[in-house]
């Protein structure tokens, strides 16, 4: 038995959960997002608009992976309907910069060029300093993976600690070289 998948899902106020055939609507003030699901393996209720179950037809070994994962997916995308979702990124180096120019989230990170990292369609990006970049959306999964990828632009080095980290994440620190 999954102990995560037998937590029922609690529907804020301001969300409302719509069930097709075999995916769920889910709309709220951030966002709006399509979930689709196997009916043929689980069975999803919605009690009264306040509270969703999602519960496996048979138990097996496959059905209870799944069980836990969709019932967090959900829970996810009715969390990211109602608040959102949001990650802090920080420029740590000199003469390194952010600021918006249009669709573009454009970098100075060091090289000989700037970056200019095209902004995903449902992404808010907001540069409150130039080197404090705050990415918003209703999608969990597409924050991460756009704060990756800005990230990945720039990792924070070990000696210095230079590169693009989160607010509050912990760089290994490395010795210098002795003499």
């Amino acid at each position: 038995m999954s102990k995560i998948g037998k937590i029922n899902i609690s529907v804020p106020e301001k969300v409302k959960v719509v069930m097709n055939e075999n995916s769920l609507n889910i709309e709220g003030p951030q966002g709006k997002k399509v979930m689709k699901f196997d009916n043929s393996i689980f069975e999803i209720k919605i009690n009264d608009g306040k509270d969703i179950s999602i519960k496996p037809k048979v138990i097996n070994d496959e059905t209870k992976r799944l069980w836990g994962m969709n019932r967090s997916l959900l829970n996810n995308a009715i969390i990211g309907a109602n608040e959102g979702y949001t990650k802090n990124l920080e420029l740590v180096g000199v003469g390194y910069r952010a600021a918006i120019k249009g669709n573009f989230l454009n970098l100075q990170l060091g090289f000989s060029h700037d970056i200019n990292f095209k902004i995903p369609e449902n992404i808010k990006i907001l540069v409150e300093k130039q080197t404090n970049v705050k990415i918003s959306g209703s999608d969990k999964q597409l924050v991460g993976m756009v704060a990756s990828e800005i990230k990945a632009l720039r990792p924070p080095e070990p000696y210095k600690g230079k590169g693009i980290k989160e607010v509050g994440q912990y760089i290994l620190r490395k010795e210098g070289k002795k003499k």
